[in-house]
């Protein structure tokens, strides 16, 4: 009951906390604007560094000294971050959107552009409806304007002689969001899949190799998973330091590249990663064809560092598609759901760790049909991991290059809003509230 209290709450933190606090930057001030650009770089800064803190630390703590403490030392440092959290309750800045329910927006957008599907959509935008400008200036709603993608859903905003009123061009254009943002979020789902790996094959493909350091201590093969923590948070200051304001004098973005640039090369670097692991595991049967090793409690006379290359090649790539992602839905996202664009983060990586032991399970009973060696057995001295990784290897290779199409065809969010035109995003904030923000 405890574990599932925990997870509740994390339902309820993991997709606000990142949101509240990039909310925390005026988006109407240059300055505060390009310390957002390092928010997400530095957030998660800090929760691997906890991350790093609970496997390096805590873990020796409860297999030691005991659970108690292990869980209690946690329990402590939540509840010193509920007290943080509480003071600075007088300085923080609230976003305050007036918008329409955006579930019905979304529901009834499509529906519209169904019933009006044999309707040609105008050539002239002016002739889809659309409130006057000054009507969401003075509600203070938050106006979308036209783009060029997903045309027929524009067929919703088609002015008819029907007495029931048709979908605003905003309300169109923010259907259209969710659904790129969509997109984008279905081509996530195999990154996802092999950054699994880390807790899933790559340990088990180290508990058959030699993990002796020295003449008495024998590593952990699950504690390998802290180089990709490490690697990350080594990674991160250099991209933000260095690599960025380099990318800012060559192409001018505030960035350095553009957010769908960070996520390419972030899974360009998983694709080379998955590819390291399959030669690791080519050059471990090698091995054991010389040694003809068969049993499975075996050990593979080779060293368990071996595995290190492909470790810190994930973590590195965190830093530019895991990061990117958060940054992505959240900056993209529909004013009126950044916080829900946030948990299309959250879920993909959920989905991803689904789809991988989909994918195992699939491929284990297709392979041992018929009496065949499973690529992926319980005896992995006797298996062809070799071949799973060279799959896992050639659909992200596919599913790269579906990227790069979705990636192609993406609009970003237009800035146009953030400039002050008399309140399309307004901040409650207090009395203490007016002092800059750094991070």
């Amino acid at each position: 009951m405890s574990l599932y209290t925990i997870a509740i709450g994390a339902g309820g933190t993991k997709p606000n906390i990142s949101t509240f606090g990039a909310d925390q930057f005026d988006d109407y001030s240059i300055r505060e604007r390009k310390q957002k650009d390092s928010f997400f770089n530095w957030w998660t800064f800090s929760s691997f560094s906890g991350a790093l803190f609970a496997t390096l630390g805590l873990v020796y703590i409860q297999e030691n000294l005991g659970w108690g403490l292990g869980y209690g030392i946690p329990t402590l440092g939540l509840l010193v971050s509920l007290v943080v959290f509480y003071i600075g309750t007088p300085f923080y800045r609230h976003k305050v959107i007036k918008s329409v329910n955006l579930a019905k927006v979304l529901v009834r957008v499509p529906i519209a552009a169904f019933k009006n599907r044999k309707l040609h959509c105008p050539n002239d935008l002016l002739e889809l409806h659309e409130l006057d400008s000054h009507y969401y200036n003075c509600t203070g709603k938050h106006q979308v304007h036209h783009t060029p993608i997903f045309r027929y859903l524009d067929k919703a905003a088609i002015k008819t002689s029907s007495r029931e009123s048709p979908c605003t061009v905003t309300e169109v254009e923010v259907a259209k969001r969710v659904l790129g943002l969509t997109l984008i979020w279905l081509v996530t789902l195999i990154p996802s899949t092999l950054g699994a790996q880390v807790n899933t094959l790559f340990v088990k493909q180290g508990t058959t190799l030699d993990r002796k350091l020295g003449s008495h201590f024998q590593i952990p093969a699950a504690s390998l998973g802290g180089f990709v923590t490490l690697s990350l948070l080594l990674s991160i200051p250099i991209y933000d330091q260095y690599f960025v304001p380099f990318m800012r004098k060559k192409t001018g973005n505030p960035r350095g590249i553009t957010i769908l640039q960070r996520l390419g090369i972030g899974f360009l670097i998983q694709i080379v990663a998955i590819a390291v692991a399959s030669a690791v595991e080519v050059k471990r049967m090698h091995v054991i064809k010389e040694f003809h090793i068969t049993n499975p409690k075996q050990v593979v006379p080779m060293s368990i560092f071996w595995l290190l290359p492909q470790y810190c090649l994930l973590g590195i790539g965190g830093v530019f598609d895991a990061i990117g992602l958060l940054e992505f839905f959240y900056d993209q996202s529909p004013e009126e759901m950044q916080s829900l664009g946030t948990t299309f983060f959250t879920s993909g990586i959920g989905l991803g760790n689904f789809l991988n032991s989909f994918l195992m399970t699939m491929i284990d009973k297709i392979t041992s049909k018929g009496g065949g060696k499973s690529w992926i057995g319980d005896n992995l001295n006797d298996s062809r991991l070799d071949y799973y990784y060279g799959f896992l290897m050639v659909i992200s290779i596919v599913n790269m290059g579906l990227f790069l199409w979705a990636a192609s065809k993406y609009i970003y969010k237009s800035d146009e809003t953030k400039e002050f035109n008399g309140g399309c995003v307004q901040m409650e904030v207090k009395s203490l509230d007016t002092s800059p923000l750094t991070i």
